[in-house]
């Protein structure tokens, strides 16, 4: 079980940047380096969880093809509202929009997830949805 908790929290860390690169850097039509999401917000003070960031949680595993990246995307909204992480959450509403999840399904997983995840953890998600729906 300890385990199980630990893991949890490195996903929970790790998926807080949920802006898919497979490689440290993401070349612009000018060919000059840019940093990933996860380099500008933690490279300077922790180099190596922006690499595992970068190469393996999006690199790999969400590159493996068991699951599609609609699926995943659903998979890891339902795993941000049992663990009530509205920072993650928040990013991983927009990108489960950008992997084809609709508002609409989005809004049926937050319900469905209030019986087994607890009431309080969807309210905030919904809070989370308003907010992610009306900046797009």
């Amino acid at each position: 079980m300890r385990s199980f908790i630990r893991m949890s929290a490195v996903v929970a860390a790790l998926s807080a940047f949920a802006i898919p690169a497979t490689a440290q850097t993401v070349k612009q039509a000018d060919t000059k380096a840019q940093p990933s999401r996860a380099q500008q917000l933690m490279g300077d003070i922790a180099p190596k969880m922006a690499e595992l960031t970068d190469d393996v949680l999006f690199g790999d595993v969400w590159e493996r093809p068991q699951l599609s990246k609609r699926d995943r995307s659903l998979v890891t909204i339902s795993a941000l509202i049992a663990m009530n992480r509205p920072d993650q959450l928040r990013s991983h509403i927009a990108l489960a929009k950008q992997n084809g999840v609709t508002e609409e399904e989005i809004v049926e997983t937050i319900t469905h997830l209030a019986f087994y995840a607890g009431w309080p953890n969807a309210v905030s998600a919904v809070g989370v949805a308003r907010e992610v729906f009306k900046a797009q």
